[in-house]
């Protein structure tokens, strides 16, 4: 019990290029939306914001390092992974598309979209800190099926689906880098003792500029943007940018309706992945990792970063592969020598970003099936059930990304009736893929309470999921008081139909018996 953890093993090589790659997309991903589509400045985005990213980044995994080393020495166990964390994915977007692009474009000033983008952040950092005392009895009372399967809804839609399409668009780079990967994080197959996430951005980058020698556009990279790329060498340290968060607040009206909603988006978020970690057999304080989400997102933004820190997808991925502590850490320092040496751009005109793209879909894989493998085999229609909403978010997601491209920023009534018509139940996805996570928590929740016959505690969850509804927080385009109201008076009327059945069926106490059966392979009663 008193042996010292290791702070370095072997499989650390593994989860480190694995996850670090995961980091390093999600990097070059921000850092191409302030450039392209924020219309940043350079000397803002590789001078000011990429600096104290790398810092918040730098502390983060430091942190999850370090209850990563106090859990292996109190238990003395040699398998302890510590939680994977980093930039919000999809705050990443929600930030530059619904916060500061607008801002962006109604001001003409791109300084004025960065100081919304930063007050954004620090709303949602006290949001996660208040919420990091109240997570664990939430976590206590929900089914674990509902947060598992919540977290396989966003895996399958938000981390799978991109990464999936893009391989086969570019399937010479895609395919053979993921079979690289399969092979050994699957299959065991060695590559000496280089980690194969290496070997598959090795390759991966080697057919690229193999393509662009021979005059093919695969890959995409060119020796144009590679000495481009070098004129954004120097080195920046990140400084305070209280002015810019402060300033931000004259646009606190538009920043509130989804800083708020979002903050409790990443709460559940949260939760469900320390749930995830503990299926694995690493159990974190959930306050603890809620409340570090919300300092360093605190101080990141207060040193000029608009993007808001969480903890990751993926702890078992990266346990499987053979992370252990040191992987966590040792992203960190890549982050930040990266942002405050301004190398990101030289990066990703050297390494095509197809090349990285399988490791995020073995991630979505592994947790997918967690959902599965870790909950009891009854409780599977229930984990179903918390995917759906995602898939509706995404669905909802590629509609409107589709008319935003061909210049159609809302839907009318009319074009949602001609939608109808064709078979695109657009309203449909509104509602049902609205708040998403916490529908599907909701959901999931619901469904679990009624398969092992526990009416009331169901009548719970749909009296919540009415609450919840009515204030936007779950199936709305928005917060707000009755956004849907039709679905926010049928949660409530299902809450009392199930009370009503609790009182006048079989007693839960009863049905041990169902709940603890046996079922074989073919899914029949043994």
């Amino acid at each position: 019990m008193n042996t010292k953890p290791k702070l370095w093993v072997p499989g650390d090589w593994n989860a480190f290029f694995g996850f670090g790659t995961n980091i390093l997309v999600n990097l070059l991903t921000l850092t191409a939306l302030l450039r392209f589509v924020l219309k940043m400045p350079d000397e803002l985005v590789f001078g000011r914001i990429l600096p104290a990213v790398g810092l918040m980044m730098f502390l983060s995994t430091g942190y999850y390092a370090f209850l990563a080393y106090r859990l292996a020495k109190k238990t003395g166990r040699k398998d302890v992974c510590a939680l994977p964390s980093g930039i919000s994915v999809p705050h990443m977007f929600i930030v530059t598309f619904v916060v500061m692009m607008p801002i962006g474009l109604s001001t003409g000033d791109p300084m004025k979209a960065w100081s919304a983008g930063l007050t954004w952040v620090f709303v949602q950092s006290f949001v996660l800190m208040a919420g990091g005392f109240i997570a664990p009895i939430i976590r206590k009372i929900t089914p674990r099926a509902a947060l598992l399967g919540t977290l396989a809804g966003v895996s399958i839609t938000f981390i799978s689906m991109a990464p999936s399409l893009q391989m086969f668009m570019t399937p010479l780079i895609g395919l053979i880098c993921f079979g690289i990967i399969l092979l050994n994080w699957f299959g065991g197959v060695k590559y000496g003792k280089i980690p194969a996430g290496l070997v598959a951005i090795a390759v991966g980058a080697l057919i690229a500029w193999g393509a662009t020698g021979m005059g093919f556009k695969i890959g995409g990279m060119t020796t144009s943007a590679l000495a481009a790329s070098l004129t954004n060498f120097g080195f920046h340290i990140p400084f305070p940018a209280f002015a810019n968060v402060f300033g931000g607040f004259e646009f606190l009206g538009v920043i509130l309706v989804t800083a708020i909603p979002f903050g409790i988006y990443d709460l559940v978020e949260a939760m469900d992945n320390v749930e995830s970690a503990s299926a694995a057999g690493d159990s974190f304080p959930t306050t603890r990792v809620l409340t570090a989400d919300g300092v360093v997102s605190l101080i990141g933004c207060l040193m000029g970063n608009p993007f808001i820190n969480a903890v990751y997808i993926g702890h078992p991925g990266w346990k499987a592969m053979g992370g252990r502590i040191g992987y966590s850490a040792a992203t960190g320092l890549m982050v930040i020598l990266l942002c405050w040496f301004g190398t990101i751009s030289v990066i990703s005109a050297i390494i095509p970003t197809i090349a990285i793209l399988p490791i995020l879909l073995y991630i979505g894989m592994l947790i997918g099936s967690q959902a599965f493998q870790e909950t009891p085999k009854r409780h599977a229609p229930a984990i179903i059930l918390a995917i759906v909403p995602s898939i509706a978010n995404w669905g909802l997601t590629i509609i409107n990304s589709s008319l935003a491209s061909a210049g159609i920023l809302s839907v009318s009534d009319d074009l949602a009736g001609k939608m109808l018509n064709n078979g695109v139940f657009y309203r449909g996805l509104e509602t049902l893929g609205g708040g998403s996570t916490l529908g599907g928590l909701i959901l999931g929740a619901t469904a679990v309470c009624i398969i092992d016959r526990q009416l009331m505690k169901a009548a719970g969850f749909a009296l919540a999921g009415s609450v919840l509804t009515f204030f936007g927080l779950m199936h709305g385009s928005h917060i707000g008081f009755g956004q849907t109201p039709m679905v926010a008076a049928s949660y409530l009327v299902v809450a009392v139909f199930f009370v009503i059945c609790a009182k006048v069926t079989v007693p839960a106490a009863e049905t041990t018996a169902l709940e603890t059966e046996e079922v074989d392979e073919a899914g029949q009663p043994a």
